[in-house]
C-alpha cells in the first residue's frame, strides 16, 4: 500500500503562486514518474505536469512558462511551482506516482485531491 500525502493548495488571488507538494511513503521499491493532475467542475481530469526519475519533465500547454514540477527521489516527494495564476487554474489538484512494488512490477496510485481556487 503506498499513501500519497498532498499539501499547498488554497485561494489565491489572479496573478498569485503556489507551490504544491506530494509526499509518497509505504511498499515503494522504486519511484519512476510523478506528476500532477487537475480535474475543475463538469471538465474531465487532465494532466498538469509530470516529472520522470531521470528529471524530464512534460507539462500541459496552458501551464508552460507558469508552472514548475520538481522532484526530490531521495525524500519520494514531489513539488508544483504555480505562477502567476489564472481563474481557470481553480480545480482540485491530484498526485500521481508511477512506481514499483518490486522489480519490473509496476503499479500507480492517487492522492486525495487538494483545492487550488483562482478568484479575487
Amino acid at each position: 500500500q503506498v499513501q500519497l500525502v498532498e499539501s499547498g493548495g488554497g485561494l489565491v488571488p489572479p496573478g498569485g503562486s503556489l507551490r504544491l507538494s506530494c509526499a509518497a511513503s509505504g511498499r515503494i521499491f522504486r519511484i519512476n514518474a510523478m506528476g500532477w493532475y487537475r480535474q475543475a467542475p463538469g471538465k474531465q481530469r487532465e494532466l498538469v505536469a509530470a516529472i520522470t526519475r531521470e528529471g524530464s519533465t512534460n507539462y500541459a500547454d496552458s501551464v508552460k512558462g507558469r508552472f514548475t514540477i520538481s522532484g526530490d527521489n531521495a525524500k519520494n516527494t514531489v513539488y508544483l511551482q504555480m505562477n502567476s495564476l489564472k481563474p481557470e487554474d481553480t480545480a482540485v489538484y491530484y498526485c500521481n506516482v508511477q512506481y514499483w512494488v518490486r522489480l519490473g512490477v509496476r503499479n500507480d496510485s492517487w492522492g486525495q485531491g487538494t483545492q487550488v481556487t483562482v478568484s479575487s
